[in-house]
């Protein structure tokens, strides 16, 4: 395995997030474990991350995986999350994303279920803040059911509820503490909560959400859409962009410097592509231009790279609680040919935005020998962002 990597919260070190997937989820059915089965224009467990990606509680995330699913590794890792193996059982699991995190300076943890898709921002909060009193909290359920015991169809008895809670997770604890009490614990356990109490941690009870429902049979499919489908925000932005040929051997386009007998002329280093690209993201947060945060009148700009002007409308995205989906940008122009370059670029466009790189497209056309672009006189761009928020 490779060693980790986090991509860092200027404002959050010490509060991690480990997301156990590395189960094959049976019971739900279907060709794939429920992990990676599409949910509301995602996979499920892209919704437990984009939770956790929006927690400004939250620094690194760890992601356990099983073996068999380990292709899917390299996006998680691009987009600057840990990435451990999944053990042979889930204790076994959470064994090694706690190493995983070991030496990263966390003082904190919340061990969450992939398969818990609906996870709320407020419940993060909840359980982080109850660790200020306590070694141990997780959010739980009381059961207002009435329970029986049954066989071969039939009630057999009846049970009393008083006292008893449907747990759910994020699970949270001091970090060294639950690394512990895994380590003193090597059998399997129903959950973290058990490893922590046969340790003798106190483990104290968040109200849980009904809305965080666990996928576990077919049917948790549809309840989960309605959740997600219902509280879902999709904002779409355009951004557009030109700039004038000039003395130069080369052309930069999104991010990338591809030979010319010509370069493109701009205030800083004329990337048409990102520029387009960094405005559609403005343009979805309904926040401006370029222009507008890096004003051209300022000469700190001048020449700068245009990855500063895209790193920023990302992080900002962030900020606002909203994940970049996909970005499209198409590049017009009759020269350079762009088709060679276009893998390259969605490659640097994709590690900047943190995005993996089937959610970026670069495309290219011509105007027909129309305007100034068919004349040769510069170059266009025209790009769309989709940014999604719970």
């Amino acid at each position: 395995m490779s060693a980790p990597v986090w991509n860092g919260k200027d404002d959050v070190t010490t509060t991690a997030a480990l997301i156990v997937a590395a189960g094959r989820g049976t019971r739900a059915g279907g060709s794939l474990p429920k992990q990676w089965r599409p949910l509301a224009g995602r996979r499920v467990i892209d919704h437990a991350v984009a939770a956790f990606v929006r927690s400004p509680r939250i620094g690194p995330i760890c992601l356990v995986l099983h073996p068999d699913d380990l292709d899917y590794a390299a996006a998680f890792r691009q987009a600057g999350h840990i990435v451990a193996l999944g053990g042979a059982t889930r204790s076994a699991s959470v064994r090694n994303g706690l190493d995983a995190l070991t030496g990263l300076g966390v003082t904190r943890v919340l061990i969450h279920d992939a398969a818990r898709p609906c996870i709320s921002a407020g419940l993060i909060g909840s359980v982080t803040d109850a660790l200020d009193h306590t070694p141990g909290a997780a959010p739980a359920l009381a059961v207002t059911d009435a329970l029986w015991t049954g066989a071969e169809g039939r009630v057999t008895g009846t049970r009393d509820r008083t006292g008893l809670y449907r747990a759910q997770t994020p699970q949270g604890f001091h970090f060294d503490a639950i690394r512990a009490a895994h380590a003193a614990h090597p059998e399997a356990a129903a959950d973290d909560v058990a490893v922590a109490r046969a340790a003798g941690l106190d483990v104290s009870i968040v109200p849980g959400e009904e809305r965080n429902l666990k996928v576990t049979h077919p049917g948790d499919f549809a309840r989960a859409e309605r959740i997600l489908g219902g509280s879902m925000d999709i904002r779409t932005g355009n951004g557009f962009d030109v700039h004038r040929f000039g003395p130069g051997d080369h052309v930069t386009l999104c991010g990338i410097a591809v030979p010319h007998d010509r370069g493109l002329q701009g205030h800083s280093d004329a990337d048409v592509g990102m520029h387009a690209v960094t405005d559609a993201i403005y343009g979805a947060l309904a926040d401006g231009d370029i222009g507008q945060h890096f004003p051209p009148s300022d000469p700190q700009w001048k020449g700068a790279e245009s990855h500063i002007f895209l790193s920023h409308a990302v992080a900002l995205a962030g900020e606002r609680g909203f994940t970049i989906t996909h970005a499209d940008c198409t590049l017009i122009c009759e020269h350079p040919k762009i088709g060679p370059h276009a893998p390259a670029m969605r490659a640097e466009m994709a590690r900047i935005m943190g995005l993996s790189p089937d959610r970026v497209s670069v495309k290219a056309t011509t105007s027909e020998k129309l305007g100034f672009t068919g004349r040769g006189e510069g170059i266009a761009a025209l790009a769309t962002a989709t940014l999604v928020a719970a």
